[in-house]
């Protein structure tokens, strides 16, 4: 078995360390030997989504969103759509989660186009939403974050959230969703980065993306106490 996947734009999101996210997932997929190949798809370089079970992008600021637009219409943005429709695993972060929607209006009123992958669209403001956060998914999963974005994202009707906040902004600190969840896509706010700190959810990501392409999947479980530790203590000092 092996699972391949592709890091688009490494190179220009990476706010926060959100590379940490493929460091994580590969490491987890070697402890139960399994082969993990990963393509850096930058800038100029196409991507066939049959090729990949799960794709990354991280969080940039709006100036790289926005230098990336011309980039994204040049075809990755039919074969994200693609590999999302088709059911492979996707992890998007802030700025990379925004893009998957369908516009991002800055807060004097310029429209950025994205690429309407799902159904939500995003609103700047001139304050941040900034701070330690936490939110639990349907499996009960409570992942411990840290947000930092001024745009305040609405989902469509009948689009579902990967989680409701616990403490903190989520979304839009309107409605406490946070984040989103379409097949097997989830996009979130939470940058730091979020799977090192939640192993839970980056095995939730590695099922996914193995049921996609193999079927069935009962992961070996992992030993994940140090980790339960930090994030408890996360929980503890930051967020209850």
């Amino acid at each position: 078995m092996i699972i391949r996947i592709a890091h688009l734009y490494p190179d220009m999101l990476n706010l926060y360390g959100d590379r940490g996210n493929i460091i994580a997932l590969t490491q987890r997929l070697k402890a139960r030997s399994i082969d993990v190949l990963v393509d850096q798809i930058t800038m100029g370089k196409s991507f066939n989504a049959d090729d990949y079970d799960i794709l990354f992008i991280g969080g940039g600021q709006d100036f790289e969103q926005d230098v990336l637009l011309d980039d994204l219409k040049r075809g990755k943005d039919v074969q994200i759509s693609k590999a999302i429709n088709n059911g492979a695993a996707m992890l998007a972060i802030c700025g990379g989660y925004q893009m998957l929607g369908k516009y991002y209006k800055t807060y004097d009123g310029k429209m950025l186009d994205y690429i309407g992958a799902i159904d939500f669209y995003t609103e700047g403001r001139e304050e941040r939403m900034i701070g330690n956060y936490a939110f639990k998914t349907k499996e009960g999963i409570e992942v411990v974050g840290f947000e930092n974005h001024s745009g305040r994202t609405y989902l469509g009707d009948g689009v579902e959230p990967l989680g409701k906040v616990i403490k903190g902004f989520g979304n839009n600190g309107e409605d406490s969703t946070e984040g989103v969840r379409y097949n097997n896509t989830f996009g979130t706010y939470s940058h730091g980065p979020i799977l090192p700190k939640n192993p839970q959810l980056a095995d939730l990501l590695i099922s996914k993306a193995i049921e996609n392409r193999y079927g069935k999947c009962e992961l070996e479980p992992l030993d994940d106490s140090l980790e339960e530790k930090a994030r408890a203590q996360v929980m503890k000092l930051y967020i209850k």
